[in-house]
């Protein structure tokens, strides 16, 4: 689901910093010390944070919302349809802006970029 993602946008020209990339997709992994500053670097220095929290649940991207909100960055969730997700992944826009993509079986790359473009 994320390699059509990146290479989308990267084709167009935007920075797309993906930890799973990063760590070879599972074959790599950084330490805890290292992840957890390179990826708040990279949320803080970030035009638009798009998270994908994971079904199941992955606690580091709730941790990563958590950073974009308190650093009041432009955040936009990818939501499976049918999805079941932590309340606070479903109340967050009450408390920010929140762009929510819906998708089905995969995430359409134009339809993301028509929706962060629109920010």
């Amino acid at each position: 689901m994320f390699l059509p993602l990146i290479s989308h946008f990267e084709q167009i020209g935007w920075e797309v910093h993906s930890t799973h990339r990063c760590e070879q997709w599972g074959r790599e992994l950084m330490t805890p010390d290292e992840c957890t500053r390179i990826d708040c670097n990279e949320i803080a220095k970030c035009d638009r944070f798009v998270a994908y929290p994971g079904l199941p649940a992955s606690p580091g991207t709730h941790v990563e919302l958590g950073w974009a909100f308190a650093l009041q960055k432009d955040v936009t969730l990818l939501l499976k349809k049918g999805g079941e997700y932590a309340f606070l992944v479903q109340g967050l826009k009450t408390i920010t802006r929140v762009r929510t993509l819906f998708y089905g079986a995969v995430v359409a790359p134009q339809e993301l970029e028509q929706l962060l473009v629109g920010a």
